[in-house]
């Protein structure tokens, strides 16, 4: 067993107390440190807190020591050990030293997992999360946003969340009223993280086609042939991005086009749909930056 001691620190500008404030704001719906959307929001079961158990993405961790505006340190539960704190040192009345500290102990599996993958992303994570405290405590101040390592970028869309199969969803009305009787009709979703655009037509880039109808949540696209016309519906609820594609076949050679394309349809409906959603939340604004998002309802 090995311990993994990991430390990034960043001076801010900006009184202590500035910055405590923000960081008491970890996990809230406005929560301006977290580095979403490209990364997945902070979440807990309840207020920020000791005892509050929760984490980001597949992280799980709870909060085992709070000192509003100066410290918050999350505890991993077992059987894994040890913890990430996030604190505020004083360096007089208008500066302040932000540090995050990971420690934990690891096996060599442990070790080389960190190595190979959680390092450098934890490594970007966190160092994102420093810019984000910079921009929130001085705003229009410089700063030279984090640079991406290409291992970073690979390894992010290797463990990213990717969109998954599902029943087309009822509340698509476009794609269900855009053909009376489809020939096919299938779906896939994937999750939205806090900052991603929720306008439909942000996304109107997930397929090269023409826009035929749109709704407050859905756009559909689409475009016809002698063989066959398709449909394809962004839809947007519930914080998931829904994409429906209807197709209609009109003649032999749509039919044997379609049992040729549609088994690969599926997995590229996925990709598709994933790409779109990293390229919309890596163009999205940081969060300090960015609007508060209404609330559900």
């Amino acid at each position: 067993m090995r311990t993994l001691r990991n430390v990034h620190e960043r001076i801010v500008d900006a009184p202590a107390e500035t910055v405590g404030a923000l960081l008491d704001r970890v996990s809230a719906p406005d929560d301006p440190l977290s580095p979403t959307p490209v990364w997945p929001p902070i979440r807990f079961d309840r207020p920020l807190g000791v005892g509050a158990d929760g984490g980001h993405g597949f992280v799980r961790y709870a909060v085992g020591e709070y000192e509003p505006g100066r410290r918050i340190r999350f505890d991993f539960p077992p059987p894994e050990n040890g913890f990430h704190a996030l604190e505020i040192e004083p360096l007089g009345p208008d500066r302040c030293l932000v540090r995050h500290v990971l420690e934990q102990r690891q096996n060599v599996r442990e070790t080389l997992l960190w190595a190979l993958v959680i390092g450098p992303l934890h490594d970007t994570m966190v160092e994102e999360l420093l810019d984000n405290a910079v921009r929130a405590a001085t705003p229009g101040a410089p700063l030279r946003p984090t640079r991406w390592t290409r291992r970073a970028r690979l390894l992010h869309r290797v463990v990213g969340d990717r969109a998954k199969a599902v029943p087309p969803p009822a509340s698509a009305a476009l794609a269900r009223q855009a053909y009376e009787k489809p020939d096919f009709m299938d779906a896939c979703r994937i999750p939205l993280n806090p900052g991603t655009p929720r306008d439909p037509g942000a996304w109107r880039t997930v397929l090269p086609f023409p826009v035929r109808a749109t709704a407050p949540n859905e756009i559909l696209l689409g475009e016809d042939a002698g063989h066959l016309d398709f449909r394809a519906s962004l839809l947007i609820e519930d914080d998931t991005a829904t994409l429906t594609t209807v197709v209609r076949l009109h003649n032999r050679r749509g039919r044997l086009y379609w049992a040729l394309v549609r088994h690969l349809h599926p997995l590229t409906a996925r990709l598709m749909l994933t790409r779109t959603r990293r390229r919309l939340a890596r163009r999205a604004a940081p969060a300090p930056l960015r609007a508060p998002e209404p609330a559900p309802g």
